[in-house]
């Protein structure tokens, strides 16, 4: 019978992989942590009418996964997580001190083309802001994008975060001539710009109702990179962002204006410098989200960042840490039947005194019991065989320059934690 493969679009996280991923998780924690963050969580399946006020038709309708549980509720396996994040501030907004810091990394689900950098299942990083509704803040935000950037070895000449401003653009985009009821068509025209040809962008645009001359006019100030200097708000947050040390890594890019109906202001997407990966991480302010899940009106600020793309950009740069380290810091070895339950007990005694210990499960040929070691980076072996048993003096013999010493058994805690200090 052939093996079953995997669904689609998901990973399989093998011992390295698995490594790799909770390297970034807590690259993640603590850049969290030391921006006074706290970690939270939400529930992985959510009512489907949580997103469909403000993600947007493309988000609810093609790339969430859906189903009627058996009440007839349509649920959703969460495609964001940022509705269930002012959700749960909704839920209790008088008794949450302000500001509210709040961070999170767990598993999304997208129905999407797998492709590379994107998967139908992956781990997002999520941090917030809310309760305070200043340029500040935001640069706060894209400060800790940074710092995060940093402590993975990505420099400046390799991602860069791009940032505009949703209220700067609606002002450009009315003087066009573009109705305002039409403003959330031109948001999606533009979030496309460098996803399509000039000539299917085109044709989306007048797809989407506008004319052909508002689409031409949305091309020329798409080219214009100083005009961020029109907003206030912008500049107060590249002011703010340079005092917090993040300015290098900054640009300021019209075509940025992220694809979810809820954002309100300054928003902003990190890129690979060579433009060859999709966007690392997209976030931005959101001042109306709680509100309009049913609560007071709580101005916030944020992002969102799988673990796929930014991978691959560790990877490519070179900055990938390097093998995982072992499962156990010994393995417990035993050659005859007589030393089985000694070694079983052995086993358990370095475990209390706080090793990590690996039992060999059965009493193979001393030398496949080392090899097996070995391949799995165990760093020392404890050998027990019946004279060993009879001396009260067990083996120890550390792998990595061969050595091997005998050593009192109500020795071996302290000899053990002096070989593993030394690695």
């Amino acid at each position: 019978m052939p093996a079953i493969p995997p669904v689609k679009g998901t990973r399989d996280f093998y011992p390295e992989a698995m490594a790799f991923r909770n390297w970034l998780y807590d690259k993640v924690r603590q850049v969290s942590q030391s921006f006074g963050y706290r970690e939270y969580e939400a529930p992985f399946l959510e009512r489907l009418e949580l997103y469909a006020a403000k993600s947007g038709d493309e988000l609810v309708k093609e790339q969430a996964y859906v189903f009627p549980d058996r009440g007839g509720d349509l649920i959703a396996l969460r495609p964001e997580l940022t509705p269930s994040l002012a959700r749960m501030v909704a839920a209790r907004s008088a008794s949450l001190p302000r500001p509210i810091r709040w961070w999170s990394f767990g598993p999304i689900w997208r129905y999407e083309r797998p492709q590379k950098g994107r998967s139908r299942e992956f781990f997002q990083w999520n941090i917030d802001l809310l309760g305070v509704e200043s340029p500040e803040a935001d640069a706060e935000i894209a400060a800790v994008a940074v710092a995060l950037f940093r402590a993975v070895g990505l420099g400046p000449e390799v991602i860069r975060l791009l940032v505009n401003n949703r209220k700067l653009a609606e002002e450009k985009y009315l003087s066009l001539g573009i109705a305002r009821e039409q403003l959330p068509a031109a948001f999606r025209l533009v979030d496309r710009r460098d996803k399509m040809s000039d000539t299917e962008w085109q044709d989306y645009g007048e797809e989407l109702g506008l004319e052909r001359s508002s689409v031409a006019g949305l091309a020329r100030l798409l080219e214009d990179r100083d005009g961020w200097r029109e907003s206030s708000e912008l500049r107060a947050f590249f002011e703010a962002a340079e005092a917090l040390g993040a300015a290098e890594y900054l640009r300021f890019d019209p075509t940025i204006v992220r694809g979810l109906d809820y954002y309100t202001g300054t928003v902003f997407e990190a890129r690979d410098a060579q433009g060859r990966l999709r966007a690392i991480l997209g976030g931005g302010r959101y001042d109306d989200l709680v509100s309009d899940v049913g609560g007071d009106r709580v101005p916030g600020t944020g992002f969102a960042m799988g673990d796929v793309t930014i991978g691959l950009l560790v990877e490519q740069a070179g900055a990938a840490p390097g093998a995982p380290p072992p499962g156990a810091q010994i393995l417990v070895c035993w050659v005859d039947e007589s030393a089985r339950l000694e070694s079983l007990r052995t086993a358990n005694d370095l475990r209390r005194a706080g090793l990590s210990v690996e039992w060999y499960p059965s009493a193979e040929r001393l030398p496949r019991q080392l090899k097996y070691a070995d391949r799995q980076s165990i760093p020392l072996a404890l050998i027990i065989g019946s004279r060993e048993i009879e001396s009260g003096e067990f083996a120890l013999k550390d792998l990595r320059d061969g050595s091997q010493v005998s050593v009192p058994r109500e020795m071996l805690v302290s000899r053990i934690s002096s070989l593993i200090s030394d690695q």
